[in-house]
Order: C-alpha cells, then structure tokens, then sequence
C-alpha cells in the first residue's frame, strides 16, 4: 500500500471513458445513472413493520414479508393512492390500509381486493412496482432500475468474524457524495472532532492514492491521541476502501495484540442535495479494543459531530459539474480522486445502459 510520506496515484489505464469524457455531470445525467446503482434504503432491523424510505425523489415502502425476505416497492396504492406504509403484512403481500388491496412483495402484483367476488375481475393494470433487494452489511439496499455494479465483497475483511452493529441513520442536507467526501477526509479531524478526537496534529502527511476504475484506497496512520476516547485503544492504521459512487469502508487494524475493528459508510441520496447517510460498525472476533456496543457509542460521537458541517455545505453536493469553484490541497488527494473514480462510475453505467438487452 505503501507509506504515508509519498504521494502518488495509479490509475487505470485510458479507455472506457476514463480519460476523455463527453459526459456532462450535471444533476439530471447524475440521476439517471444513479437510477442503476444499489443504494441502501432501511436498516435490516427496522422493517419487520412497513416504514417509508425515499431514493432519488422516488418515495418507497420497505417491508419483510411473512417468509422472512425483505420487500420494496412503490409506496402510494395504485387504486386510490393510499401510503402502503400505514399499512400491514398480510403472508407475501403488503395490505393497503384504505380498501384492503393486496400487493405481492416480490412482483407488486395485486393479489386481492376485497371488494371484488370473483378474483379473476382484478384488473391487469393493478400492480405497483417492485424493485430488486439484498441485505448486506446489515441493511436493506434496492436499485430502481437494472443494476450494473453488483454489490462488493470487501477482500480485506474476508478472512475476519465480525460482529456487527447497524447504526442510527442520520438525516443530512446534503448530497450523498458530499458525505461521502467527509467520511474519508483526514484534514477535518482535528477541528470538527476536537472533542471526540482530541488534539489531532492537524498537517496531513503526503498520502498514496490507489485507484482502480471506481475503487479507491488508501493507508492513514492514526497515532494514540493522549485523553482521546477515541483512540484510547493506541495506534493504528487505518485502511480506507471505497467503491464510487456510495460505498466506503474504514479497517482499523491495532496490530496482533489488539486486532481489528471495522467502520462501513454508505449515504443514500434522498434527493440531489439531501441523503441520509447509513452506516455501522464490526469488531473481529479476538477484537480486544471494546465491544461493538463501545465502538458504537464512540462512533456515533464522531458522526454527531460531522452532521453540522454537512448541514451549512455550499453548495449541498459535490459539484461535479464544476458548478462551483474550490481550491484544493494535497490533503484532498483522496477525495479528488473519489471524484474521478465517481466519473468513472457514471460513465460506465452510462454507457451499460446503451448496450442491448439492458
């Protein structure tokens, strides 16, 4: 991975549209790309009763069904426009609380309308869209259209047992690559998280960048802050791996006799200048720097701290586009290149979807 006091960034060979772009950035090309890309919409936990979710100005209920499976699909019931999340589970399907329709989880088909005596009178128009679901990382994530990117395995954690803790998502003013940006910016700690932090030197050593079409790493040593909570463990390294446009991991790794911990962050776009930003935590399983309740709580306070920045963003989101002029440093190498991997991204989605069959 190399040491912290060089720079330099290897990027993918030209090709693919990795060098010369026609793409525009703008907020409506972003959106359509987007569209095909998974995003988190719930917490695992939270869906055993149908609760909203909004992606991309699309509104959403998110239910498991009595089978276990996690379901998604258009929110408003297409006969009256009802909100299908004050409704109820009923087996497969999910019952719309004003006139008892019944919408299948897995193909949004509507299974039953009580009104009717003879159930082959259903209408053939009457379904509302489904959408693909996993679960992983301990959420629920969907795509709203045919996914081109799958869903990764993080190779740096295949070997760990983890224990797993699903935060409380945070609502935030912003767009999702702006959270994304703060969660892998290393020159912010010593001002935005003074408290949790404590005194962090504040000149950020000259990082390498490894960048791989949309994945990006790189290593940050962290040393022992004196009467900080947050690094009372002792030093550590900390390896980021990100996937543009809306997956980022953080591996803390103690040495042998501590072991490792691990921190994931994936902010869900709202709307263009709005997300709400999911995340967890894991400890491996010979972790002996706290539980994953205590690494929570740590956090948690690191997050709380971030979300007043993220509100008071001008503008709310990375302005791909160049809508806006910034002036940047070498301490913003790994998100500058955060913003060509996120291109990159949105070109090859772009031009997935002009092939056949998709």
């Amino acid at each position: 991975m190399g040491s912290p006091g060089r720079t330099s960034t290897r990027d993918r060979p030209a090709g693919a549209g990795e060098e010369v772009r026609s793409t525009t950035y703008d907020p409506e090309t972003l959106r359509e790309a987007y569209l095909h890309n998974w995003f988190v919409v719930a917490r695992s936990e939270d869906i055993d009763e149908p609760r909203p979710a909004q992606l991309l100005d699309k509104n959403l209920v998110v239910f498991r069904d009595a089978d276990g499976h996690a379901r998604v699909l258009d929110r408003h019931c297409i006969h009256r426009g009802a909100d299908l999340a004050a409704g109820k589970v009923i087996d497969s399907a999910i019952q719309c609380p004003y006139h008892g329709w019944r919408f299948e989880g897995k193909s949004g088909i509507c299974s039953r309308i009580p009104s009717l005596t003879n159930s082959q009178q259903i209408p053939p128009k009457a379904e509302v869209k489904s959408y693909p679901v996993q679960e992983k990382f301990g959420h629920v994530w969907t795509c709203l259209g045919d996914p081109v990117f799958a869903l990764p395995d993080p190779p740096e954690i295949a070997d760990l047992t983890l224990e797993w803790r699903a935060a409380d998502p945070i609502p935030a003013q912003c767009g999702f690559m702006s959270a994304m940006e703060n969660f892998r910016d290393m020159a912010h700690f010593p001002f935005v998280h003074e408290v949790s932090m404590g005194e962090v030197e504040p000149a950020v050593p000259n990082i390498e960048v490894e960048r791989d079409g949309r994945e990006i790493r790189t290593t940050f040593f962290y040393p022992k802050v004196p009467g900080s909570p947050f690094s009372d463990t002792g030093d550590s390294w900390m390896h980021y791996h990100s996937y543009a446009p809306g997956i980022a991991t953080i591996l803390y790794d103690f040495g042998p006799e501590i072991g490792k911990r691990y921190l994931v962050d994936f902010p869900s776009p709202v709307s263009y200048g709005e997300c709400i930003i999911y995340w967890g935590v894991a400890t491996d399983k010979d972790f002996k720097g706290g539980t994953v309740d205590e690494i929570l709580v740590l956090e948690t306070q690191v997050f709380d701290e971030d979300k007043p920045i993220l509100g008071g963003l001008h503008p709310p989101e990375v302005p791909l586009a160049g809508q806006s002029f910034e002036a940047s440093v070498p301490a913003d190498v790994f998100t500058l290149n955060y913003r060509r991997a996120t291109k990159f991204a949105v070109d090859a989605i772009l031009q997935a979807r002009k092939s056949p069959g998709l």
